[in-house]
C-alpha cells in the first residue's frame, strides 16, 4: 500500500488548533509527553562522619551527607515517589591515583550496604564511576606525560574503573554508571564485572559528556575542580554533535546498556538524535548550573520556579530521554502529585 504523507484538507477556519486546548481535560488527552516521578533520578553526595547534612550553597536544598543522613535523605524521597538514586563520594583523603575509590570499605560502598540492609529493592541505587572526587589534583584517573604535558593516562584507568565498579557492585549497586569518558572504559568494566560474577548489573554510560561551563555548583558539592588545566582533553567539545553520535555507538558496541546525554538543556539536540538513531534507553543529566540558574533567578524574583522547573524537565522528556537526572527530583515530585 502507497504511503502518503498527511496533508489537511484546508486551513482555517475550517482547521481550529486551538479547539484542542481550550478545555483543561481535552489538553491532558492530547498531552504527548508526561513527566512521572518514575522518570526521576536524584544524585546525592555523601561525606565520611556522622551526622552530617550540610547545605551546598550553590546548590540550594541540596546536602553533603554522612551515611545516616543519607539513609534518612533517601527514605524521604522513597514517601513521595522516587525511586532511583545515583551517588558520588567525597572520600576522607585522595592521593594521586584515587586509591580511596577502590577500598571495600570505601564512603560509597559503606553507603550502598546501609542503604541497601534498610531499603531492600525499594531503591533503585545507581553508583557514579569516575576518580576526580578522589584524586588530589582533581582528574578522572591517574596521570602521565603525554605530548610534553600531563593528562589522564587513559589505559591505566581502565582496569581501575573495573575494579571500581565491581566494589560497587559487591556492595550493593544495583547499576554501574561511568562518566570519565575513558576510551574503551565500558568495555573493561563489561568484563571485570562478567568476570565477578555480576554480569547482570546495567552499565549507564555518560556517553556523550561535553565539556560544558555548567558543572561548577557539582564541583563544590563533590569537592573535585582539577587542580590545573580542564577536562577538554576527554569531555566533548560543545560544538559537536556527529562526533557524539560515534561515542554513542561505540560504547553501545562494547555492551553499555543505557546511554546518558549530559548536560541536558544545551544538548536536547543530542537526545533526540540518540534516541532516534539507536532506539535504547537514553538518560540526560539536567546538572547543577542548569538547577542552580534557575533557582538563583527565582530567588530573585524573575521566574515561576516551579512552572520553569517542569517545563524544562518535561522538554528533556519530549526531546527522548527515557530518564532524567536532576536535583529538582525532590521538588518535582511533590508538584507531580
Amino acid at each position: 500500500m502507497t504511503q502518503h504523507s498527511f496533508q489537511p484538507a484546508s486551513g482555517f477556519p475550517t482547521v481550529r488548533m486551538r479547539r484542542l486546548r481550550h478545555h483543561p481535560l481535552v489538553r491532558d488527552l492530547v498531552r504527548e509527553s508526561t513527566l512521572t516521578t518514575n522518570d526521576l533520578i536524584l544524585p546525592l553526595f555523601v561525606v565520611p562522619g556522622r551526622g552530617i547534612k550540610k547545605e551546598i550553597g550553590s546548590m540550594p536544598g541540596n546536602h553533603q551527607l554522612s551515611v545516616d543522613r543519607l539513609v534518612d535523605e533517601v527514605g524521604g524521597a522513597i514517601d513521595i515517589g522516587i525511586r532511583a538514586f545515583i551517588f558520588f563520594g567525597i572520600p576522607t583523603h585522595k592521593d594521586a591515583i584515587g586509591s580511596s575509590a577502590l577500598e571495600d570499605d570505601g564512603i560509597v560502598q559503606g553507603a550502598l550496604r546501609a542503604l541497601r540492609e534498610t531499603f531492600k529493592d525499594k531503591a533503585l541505587l545507581i553508583t557514579d564511576e569516575c576518580f576526580c572526587e578522589y584524586t588530589d589534583h582533581g582528574h578522572c584517573g591517574p596521570l602521565s606525560e603525554q605530548g610534553g604535558r600531563r593528562d589522564v593516562d587513559n589505559d591505566q584507568t581502565l582496569p581501575k574503573l573495573a575494579q571500581q565498579c565491581v566494589s560497587h557492585a559487591r556492595a550493593g549497586a544495583d547499576v554501574v554508571a561511568p562518566s570519565g569518558m575513558m576510551d574503551g572504559m565500558v568495555q573493561a568494566i563489561r568484563t571485570g564485572l562478567d568476570e565477578a560474577g555480576f554480569s547482570h548489573v546495567p552499565i549507564m554510560s555518560y556517553a556523550a559528556k561535553y565539556a560544558s561551563g555548567f558543572y561548577g555548583p557539582f564541583r563544590d558539592a563533590a569537592e573535585s575542580p582539577p587542580q590545573f588545566g580542564d577536562r577538554a582533553g576527554y569531555q566533548m567539545d560543545p560544538a559537536n554533535g556527529d562526533e557524539a553520535m560515534r561515542e554513542v555507538a561505540l560504547d553501545l558496541s562494547e555492551g553499555a546498556d543505557i546511554i546518558m546525554v549530559k548536560p541536558a538543556m544545551a544538548y536536547m539536540d543530542i537526545i533526540r538524535r540518540v534516541k532516534e538513531r539507536f532506539e535504547v534507553p537514553v538518560a540526560a543529566y539536567n546538572v547543577s548550573g542548569e538547577f542552580a540558574m534557575v533557582k538563583a533567578a527565582a530567588a530573585k524574583g524573575w521566574i515561576d520556579e516551579r512552572r520553569v522547573a517542569m517545563e524544562i524537565l518535561t522538554g528533556i522528556k519530549r526531546a527522548g530521554a527515557d530518564m532524567i537526572l536532576t536535583y529538582f527530583a525532590r521538588d518535582a515530585a511533590k508538584w507531580l502529585k
